[in-house]
């Protein structure tokens, strides 16, 4: 028994020491470990097992370093290169642009036989002429506008305003030679004047001129002339209208006209009208050039144009052309009826050199009736003369009203006879 307890006694020693042995270590098997959290930058540089070399941090941080000088100089280099590109030519970038030739050669006329724009420009261009005429002083132009060559020997047809508010004509041909022009004559009637140059050796090219009665509304046309003294420049347009009776703005004469949207200007007075033929058709004229429209303009037909170039160069004048020696207003029919005055010629002046400045009639007196036709406007004026085959030289009837300028209620009607005066100065 004594054996037996003692042996339990150390068994259970035994076991005991066994038992806490085992317990340590199962202790130390359920022992927490140490770990450092991803996000703990400390314990990941200085653990033992995660520890990162200091030659490595250095290098790192070089890097992001570098990585944001970079970023930072692309950012400013940026900007200023903007700024460079809209504030510095000398940093913008030069484009060299190729010059080709052209495709192939333009044909001057098509298989109609009409010439090209261009065509024009070669065939009639030589045949039109700047006229700029002076006045007392040589150095001092007074007026300018075109011409166009009638012969070879020099003679020019141009507009009448044109040459006659001065002396001394130049004319300067397509080629810029210049020549002294005479002054053969001129027809503020028509509006129509002749030049002439002496062209020595120069060979010059006479326009060709076509039938002015076969223009057909809506066919093109191009002007050619010297629009504000721009040499040799060319429009082009179609013909508007035709058979258009166009009063002067000065004269009031009426010209059958051709209307065109071809750019007329002053400075292209005296030029060409030309079909795509090549022929001159009609003489543009600013002075029938409406100021209230665009695009209106008006040539002076060929056809009524040529007997007057004739015999401006045979004659020097237009023959049969009289003057009266008067210059008036109009009283239209509303002036008449509010002023309480008849309707007719207000006469403004007169010229001495003229027999109607003898007859009685004065200044500020009405003309009422010639020839027993009643007057209300220059036309009815004019056509009463013409009618009763009046001329240069015969005797013309007619009556007038003079106003007392004090109460124009007191009108007192008078009779006047005055002849005609030939005109061969061209300004009537």
């Amino acid at each position: 028994m004594e054996q037996l307890n003692t042996f339990n006694t150390e068994e259970n020693k035994t076991v005991q020491e066994i038992s806490e042995n085992a317990l340590k270590k199962d202790l130390l098997i359920y022992e927490p470990e140490r770990f450092s959290c991803s996000t703990d930058y400390k314990n990941r540089f200085t653990e033992s097992g995660e520890t990162i070399s200091k030659p490595t941090v250095f290098i790192f941080l070089f890097t992001v370093f570098l990585v944001l000088v970079f970023s930072v100089y692309c950012i400013i280099s940026g900007v200023f290169d903007l700024k460079e590109g809209f504030y510095s030519p000398e940093t913008r970038t030069t484009v060299i642009l190729g010059l080709n030739g052209r495709p192939g050669t333009e044909e001057l006329t098509d298989e109609d036989g009409k010439f090209t724009p261009a065509g024009i420009c070669e065939a009639v261009s030589p045949s039109v002429v700047e006229i700029v005429c002076f006045g007392e002083s040589s150095d001092v132009p007074v007026s300018s506008g075109s011409g166009i060559i009638l012969s070879e020997d020099g003679y020019i047809v141009t507009n009448a305003h044109v040459i006659n508010t001065g002396r001394n004509p130049k004319v300067s041909l397509s080629d810029k030679t210049v020549f002294d022009a005479e002054i053969i004559g001129y027809d503020a009637k028509t509006d129509i004047g002749i030049i002439k140059i002496n062209p020595g050796k120069n060979t010059l090219k006479p326009a060709v001129f076509g039938n002015s009665d076969e223009v057909i509304q809506g066919e093109q046309v191009m002007a050619i002339g010297n629009p504000g003294g721009l040499h040799g420049s060319i429009s082009g347009g179609y013909i508007s209208g035709i058979n258009r009776m166009i009063r002067g703005d000065q004269t009031g004469h009426e010209m059958n006209c051709i209307q065109t949207d071809a750019a007329i200007s002053p400075g292209n007075s005296g030029g060409a009208l030309v079909n795509m033929y090549g022929q001159v058709i009609g003489i543009t004229s600013s002075k029938y050039v409406s100021s209230s429209y665009e695009g209106l303009g008006f040539a002076i037909t060929i056809n009524d144009a040529k007997p007057v170039i004739e015999e401006l160069i045979a004659n020097g004048h237009i023959s049969g052309r009289f003057k009266v020696g008067i210059t008036f207003y109009e009283i239209t029919k509303e002036q008449a009826e509010a002023a309480g005055l008849p309707q007719g010629l207000f006469i403004d002046s007169m010229d001495e050199s003229c027999d109607i400045s003898e007859s009685g009639l004065k200044e500020h007196d009405i003309i009422v009736e010639v020839e027993g036709d009643k007057v209300v406007d220059y036309d009815s004026f004019m056509n009463a003369i013409r009618s009763h085959d009046k001329g240069a030289g015969d005797r013309v009837h007619a009556k007038a009203v003079r106003v007392d300028e004090k109460d124009t209620s007191k009108q007192t009607d008078i009779e006047i006879e005055f002849t005609l005066v030939e005109d061969t100065s061209g300004d009537y």
